[in-house]
């Protein structure tokens, strides 16, 4: 025999209805069941503020009749005729007292918990009655069995605690009585010793339903809801949550203590008693197995089982030096907690005993502090213990499993997702059973942090990366372009997704909730977006609070530059492309760099100096493996190289750069290229990484170009000087001929001295061969001493930059 038990939603309509009918058709070939109905969805709710409306003399009757209207539709859709007025009669007699309860309590004014218990139950005295005669159609022997009469409980009204031996008594005579009948029960409520009714709290249904289970000793409890089962976290903040095939009582008792709201702890308690199992089914989705919670669960892969929250709590803090070695203090709060019916959610104490710190639901926050300052009067006159203060807008987050049982690493896993995601943690507490990690965080960041700490524990699903994304340019498209193309790999291969939820250039920008399609995000940028405003951008960004946030700028502009510090220090990852704000001050270079390594965030700039060439990531991983580096040489103009490697033959220097500027490796205006101020850029950005604290004007520029093209007043002007200056030119590529040697463009770091000048190198030089735009660096250090690692390839190009600032995205999600 199983019982199954329907929630609200189940019971909600018609069509629920039909389909909790068509379960117990499937159900009754194998079975005798035992049915345990709530109340239609959301008539409990509607009964309350009926209640409290009624209390302060506010107008109920619409409400009322709502109620009633809505359970005799339900009555005249899945009944015939001749079989509605014996159920219209009784629905009827409910209603009139109902009616009759909820005037007394207008005429006193008064709304006392014994009479809030009476008015809630005519919501599962309405639908059992009304699901019962449906059912009476396909089974005849369906009976409706006020449960109130068989469960018994003290006068505790509202949370009445249930007399087990007595309940189980009775409930065993009742069904030898009613063992040939479909029995449908009332579920929530009860009643006391005198017969007055009472309720079970919040889960009294499922409660009921474990009540007689347990007194049946039957094989399996079923709770059928609304979704597919216990899930590994609330689908509503984590659209990654799957549903869990298991868990132990102990699993299931700390997620539901947590907040997961499929089901509570007193239900599991007579279960849990007996050993019986408790199935969490859909009722919309009858293919869905069901999460089982037992006591026999086979050993499973997952490091936790789930992660549960409570969205709303708040904290008081005692401390003071007269808590110190005082026995009995902890017992003396918190028994006065107790006796006040104020339930303590949390509680972490220091080892000094110099404080201690413990969560209660925000409704009894101040109560709790009024008392706290009653009973410890002395010791607050006396400074023993500081005055307490009542901390809100906090949510605790839970992560649940048996494996977390020791094993290593599990508290690590959970903060460093935290701390990445720039979310404080005010308390931790963890049970010596370590079946339970649970945290007290801001209430505005919890759906971060419960997606956070999904992706760090769930590995075997994609983790989700948000990039907000600054310029369109032919850098931003290509990037654009790349990732769509990418995203498959990215998912098979990687376990990552990628998804752009903002775009901005200077003109518009776009935010989506979900995620921007890259397939038509220029259509949709200029159809769609709203007038670009940087600061309102950063803002935004920042107002979504999501986890694993980058910031990516495609730019070449300062103004994003103003906003790096503030980005990271809001615990978002910065990448960028943009070499201007790594090459100004020394002290804004390192402040970007303190900022991300305080926050615990990315900041990688890969394409600052090589464009897609991993040259920042090579001098980082020389130095962090301990190798010391003695000289770096580099050409770091894809312009420039460009120019030298094709200066030969009879081919005069104004016509290779005429050509590259065709080409479109040059800037509009060629000087800005060759005057050495973007190269002396990246030279001082690799400075910098090398360690040494250099400034713009401690790197030596040696100008490839005569003053009179340099001072010339249009490009048209500086060509003409170039061409005048002709023979300059050649008398540099005739002494490097004769030489057997070739002109470069080089810049060198030795000892903390960067320099750029012009020089010719022979055949052993790394930079000798050379072809195209190539850019090229050697590093010279103590394990490469003879030979130097080079590192070579295109230097300059929209699709190797993007291919750059992809890397750097991917990094990003790889930690």
């Amino acid at each position: 025999m199983n019982i199954l038990k329907f929630g609200g939603t189940s019971v909600g309509s018609a069509a629920s209805i039909h389909a909790l009918m068509d379960i117990l058709k499937a159900t009754q070939e194998k079975e005798n069941s035992i049915v345990v109905i709530s109340a239609f969805g959301g008539v409990t709710n509607q009964l309350i503020e009926m209640a409290e409306s009624a209390c302060s003399v506010q107008s109920y009757t619409e409400q009322l009749k709502e109620m009633e209207s809505r359970h005799y539709d339900v009555v005249r859709t899945l009944l015939p005729a001749v079989a509605q007025n014996p159920v219209f009669s009784k629905l009827k007699i409910y209603f009139n007292e109902l009616e009759d309860v909820l005037q007394s309590v207008g005429t006193l004014k008064e709304l006392s918990k014994q009479t809030r218990d009476l008015i809630l139950s005519y919501g599962e005295r309405c639908a059992t009655l009304t699901i019962s005669h449906i059912a009476k159609q396909y089974f005849p022997n369906a009976v409706a069995v006020d449960g109130s009469a068989l469960i018994k409980t003290d006068s505790n009204f509202g949370q009445a605690k249930v007399n087990t031996p007595l309940t189980e008594k009775l409930i065993q005579e009742f069904y030898l009585e009613h063992k040939d009948s479909l029995l449908f029960v009332t579920g929530f409520i009860s009643s006391n010793e005198e017969g007055r009714i009472t309720t079970l709290g919040r889960g009294g249904s499922d409660y009921t339903a474990s009540i007689w289970g347990s007194a049946l000793d039957v094989s399996e409890i079923q709770i059928w809801t609304d979704v597919n089962g216990m899930l590994t976290a609330d689908p509503r903040m984590v659209e990654k949550a799957f549903s869990l095939p298991e868990l132990s009582y102990t699993e299931a008792m700390e997620l539901s203590y947590f907040g997961a709201k499929v089901i509570y702890p007193p239900t599991m308690a007579p279960a849990f008693a007996k050993k019986i199992p408790i199935v969490i089914k859909n009722t919309f989705n009858v293919a869905f197995e069901g999460t089982y919670i037992r006591h026999d669960v086979q050993p499973s892969k997952l490091p936790i089982k789930g992660i549960s929250s409570i969205n709303d709590i708040s904290i008081l803090n005692l401390s003071g030096s007269g808590m110190v070695g005082k026995a009995g203090f902890s017992g003396r709060l918190f028994s006065l907690l107790s006796r006040e019916q104020i339930n303590v959610v949390l509680i972490t104490q220091s080892s000094s005993e110099h404080s201690i710190t413990f969560a209660v639901k925000p409704n009894d926050s101040v109560h709790a502090l009024n008392l706290i300052y009653k009973e410890f009067e002395l010791e607050l006159q006396t400074k023993k213990i500081d005055y307490p203060e009542v901390e809100s807008g906090l949510s605790v987050l839970a992560i649940v499993g048996e494996n977390m049982k020791h094993t290593p690493g599990m508290a690590s896993r959970l903060f460093n997702a935290l701390g990445r995601n720039g979310v404080n943690v005010r308390a931790i507490a963890q049970g010596s059973s370590e079946y339970n990690i649970s945290v007290i965080i801001s209430k505005a960041d919890l759906s971060k942090a419960v997606n956070a700490v999904h992706d760090a524990f769930y590995s075997e699903l994609k983790r989700t990366l948000h990039v907000f994304c600054l310029g369109t340019g032919n850098i931003g498209k290509t990037l654009f372009t790349q990732l769509h193309n990418q995203m498959p790999f990215l998912a098979s291969n990687n376990d990552l997704e990628v998804k752009v939820m903002g775009i901005s250039n200077t003109r518009k920008m776009l935010f989506s909730d979900a995620g921007l399609d890259l397939a038509d995000w220029e259509s949709n940028l200029e159809a769609n977006a709203q007038p670009a405003d940087l600061a309102q951008f950063v803002k935004h960004m920042k107002s979504m609070n999501l986890p694993n946030c980058i910031f990516v700028d495609n730019t070449a502009s300062q103004a994003p530059i103003d906003y790096y510090e503030q980005i990271l220090k809001s615990s978002i990852s910065l990448v960028t492309c943009n070499k201007i704000g790594n090459s100004a001050s020394y002290s804004q270079y390192a402040a970007f760099k303190n900022a991300a390594r305080t926050y615990n965030v990315d900041f990688y700039y890969e394409t600052n100096v090589g464009a897609g060439l991993p040259i920042i990531r090579t001098l980082k991983d020389l130095m962090l493996s301990g190798d010391k580096v003695s000289k770096i040489e580099a050409i770091l103009s894809g312009t420039i190289s460009y120019i030298f490697n094709n200066f030969n033959g009879d081919r005069l220097f104004h016509e290779i750069v005429k050509e590259a500027q065709e080409k479109g490796y040059t800037e509009p205006d060629p000087r800005d290229d060759l005057n050495g101020k973007d190269f002396m850029r990246k030279m001082l950005i690799l400075a910098r990484d090398a360690g040494y604290p250099l400034e713009e004007n401690d790197v030596h520029i040696e100008s490839m170009l005569p003053e009179a093209c340099l001072a010339a007043k249009s490009v048209e002007e500086f060509y003409v000087e170039l061409e005048k200056n002709s023979a300059y030119f050649e008398n540099l590529k005739q002494q490097a001929h004769n030489a057997n040697k070739a002109l470069r463009y080089i810049g060198s770091l030795v000892d903390g001295k960067a320099a750029i000048t012009l020089q010719m190198v022979d055949a052993s030089h790394s930079f000798y061969i050379l072809s195209g735009s190539d850019n090229i660096i050697a590093f010279t250090t103590e394990r490469y001493k003879d030979r130097p690692l080079v590192v070579k390839g295109p230097g300059a190009g929209a699709e190797v930059t993007a291919a750059g600032v992809f890397a750097d995205i991917i990094n990003v999600g790889n930690k």
